[in-house]
């Protein structure tokens, strides 16, 4: 079976396909169609190809290449997405409301690194209840391991991890499994080494960079279409159930109809196709609804956002950091904010920008919208010694943190090994062939770190080999000690926040919050969330979530007329709750560094 070429150049006078078939290869001219360029039946499965631009004698890639068996710099292949065997047939999908997050990277997850490495721990994340798994980026990259976030070819899968037949069999798994997939995409820039996109075409932005290099040309019709083809690929020929998309504060577009929310008219396009729900994330630092808020509410219809707001008032409340971004959330009533309110900076001065930051959540936004964690790539690798929780907080100490992110009215994401309390790091790291670029890259995050004032011995050569085998999960920890007694909690955890539908009641004003604290400007020592309808009605079921830090705490429980707080969950054997003296109360006796869910009625 034969099919066209077909490549996008529209500035080129001449375009030539070079073609590999076995022994033989040959250059074919191709024929001008508009921007286009066109030869047909040229290629079969099995041939290597690539373009010639304007007489160059380098072949570069496709840039829609599903296929790059030889890495970033060599020739395409073809992927004939129609002949793998899916046995999801019966699959209706995963809706995000209700659900736990699970992040994991390929290469460090499992002992091989492969899809078919994290196919065999797939059982692991059933066991443990979490409904979708959120992979960072697997899409083509210079080198043999990296986060992802250099990734250059945006249509093919890295052929270490085993290529798109190895992710179709992941992907499969999972579905049979009753786990849905959600795939992490970068479309707001390209790597630095194998992008050969800006010879074919204006796809980049020169005069409008962002942290990571020039910026996605987004407002050009065919660059639009090529994003738009892509998110429509993992749907379609990879049945991802949804797109995590990375950073798109620093996506550039001043359309009318923006492109993020041609992403979400997309991908709900497709769903209703498909006939079952299809969900895109996004990541902004922007603290703007406006993302999540339906079209027709005037906002752009993304499905939900990560909100490093909760993120930053659960880690500075049991960690006590408070340098950098954290200072503003070394506060008595940040966590509280973040528990009810979903951003802390829905306006507020942001010491750390310097300016006032973010727009509140509307009441009547569901927050399930909102994806909240303890700990995530980003927050552990983006430390100077890719240092977890887990290196330096005390069992107990973890064990309140896995009560406060689970519990919270959004929706939970674990970051692969803190459900057991991973004693590995996850630095970050890269695999540069390019001396010069590796060592810019060590040189330059190792500047950074000294320049905060971080010990420079701290801070690991992502270059250096020993940095990725060290991030790399330790599987025959789980069962030991500590890590077995976290991985435990953890299942009591997601099972009780599935039996109990006030812990997933996705209405804000069913979400109540305080704290209290040696000062306002000091991080909390004891906390109380509740949750439920209970909030407002003093009829209806409620269940409080009592936190105790750095000191023993006692809380006063309420109760409803005839009922008897109990006990759900307790993180530690002292928490004591007996009844008061006075009719319908109780106190929570709470030791230091424990937490207690509970029904109150």
């Amino acid at each position: 079976m034969t099919t066209d070429a077909r490549v996008w150049a529209p500035s080129a006078e001449r375009v030539a396909l070079h073609r590999v078939r076995g022994s033989e290869t040959a250059r074919i001219g191709m024929a001008p169609d508009g921007e286009w360029w066109v030869v047909t039946d040229a290629l079969e499965h099995g041939d290597r190809y690539g373009f010639l631009i304007d007489g160059v004698e380098h072949p570069l890639p496709d840039p829609r290449s599903r296929r790059l068996p030889d890495g970033v710099h060599g020739l395409s292949a073809l992927d004939d997405a129609g002949a793998f065997a899916w046995s999801d047939a019966g699959w209706t999908g995963r809706q995000l409301a209700g659900s736990v997050l699970y992040e994991l990277h390929i290469g460090t997850y499992s002992p091989e690194g492969t899809f078919d490495g994290a196919i065999a721990r797939l059982d692991h994340l059933v066991d443990l209840g979490v409904d979708t798994i959120e992979l960072l980026p697997v899409n083509g990259f210079n080198g043999t391991h990296n986060w992802g976030y250099d990734g250059v070819a945006w249509y093919a899968v890295h052929e270490l991890y085993g290529g798109p037949e190895g992710y179709r069999r992941l992907v499969d798994a999972c579905h049979v499994r009753g786990l849905a997939v959600v795939q992490d995409v970068v479309y707001n820039h390209l790597g630095p080494s194998g992008n050969y996109l800006p010879r074919f075409g204006p796809y980049l932005l020169q005069a409008s960079a962002n942290t990571w290099g020039d910026s996605v040309n987004v407002g050009h019709p065919e660059v639009r279409r090529y994003v738009l083809d892509n998110l429509a690929m993992w749907f379609d020929d990879f049945h991802v159930d949804g797109l995590r998309l990375d950073a798109v504060h620093a996506l550039v577009d001043d359309a009318e109809n923006h492109i993020l929310q041609a992403m979400a008219e997309e991908t709900d396009a497709r769903s209703a196709h498909l006939r079952r729900p299809l969900t895109l994330i996004a990541e902004s630092d922007l603290n703007d609804p406006e993302l999540i808020l339906p079209r027709e509410a005037g906002g752009y219809g993304l499905h939900a956002q990560w909100s490093d707001d909760h993120h930053h008032a659960i880690h500075t409340a049991v960690t006590g950091e408070a340098n950098g971004y954290y200072a503003d959330f070394a506060s008595e009533g940040a966590l509280s904010k973040t528990s009810a309110g979903g951003f802390f900076h829905d306006g507020s001065y942001s010491s750390f920008r310097e300016r006032e930051h973010g727009h509140p959540v509307p009441s009547e936004v569901p927050t399930w919208r909102l994806i909240t964690y303890a700990q995530n790539h980003d927050q552990i690798g983006n430390r100077a010694a890719g240092d977890r929780l887990s290196q330096s907080l005390t069992e107990d100490q973890l064990a309140v943190t896995a009560v406060l992110n689970l519990t919270s009215p959004f929706t939970p994401m674990l970051f692969m090994g803190e459900e057991w309390g991973a004693s590995t790091p996850w630095p970050f790291f890269t695999s540069h062939p390019e001396p010069e670029l590796g060592r810019a890259t060590a040189e330059g995050r190792l500047a950074e770190f000294v320049k905060m004032g971080w010990d420079e011995s701290v801070v690991p050569d992502p270059q250096d080999p020993a940095t990725f085998a060290s991030a790399r999960l330790r599987w025959d920890e789980l069962e030991d000690g500590v890590h077995a007694r976290l991985l435990q909690l953890h299942r009591d955890l997601i099972a009780l926040r599935r039996a109990i539908p006030e812990l997933t009641d996705p209405r804000f004003a069913h979400t109540s919050a305080a704290s209290s604290g040696p000062a306002p400007d000091r991080p909390p020592r004891v906390f109380r969330m509740d949750r439920g309808a209970g909030v407002v009605d003093d009829e209806d079921g409620l269940v409080s979530v009592c936190v105790a830090f750095d000191e023993p705490a006692t809380v006063e429980i309420g109760e409803g007329s005839g009922t008897a707080a109990r006990v759900l969950l307790a993180t530690s054997p002292e928490a004591r709750l007996e009844r008061h003296d006075r009719a319908e109360t109780s106190l929570l006796s709470l030791p230091a560094w424990s937490a207690a869910v509970m029904r109150l009625r």
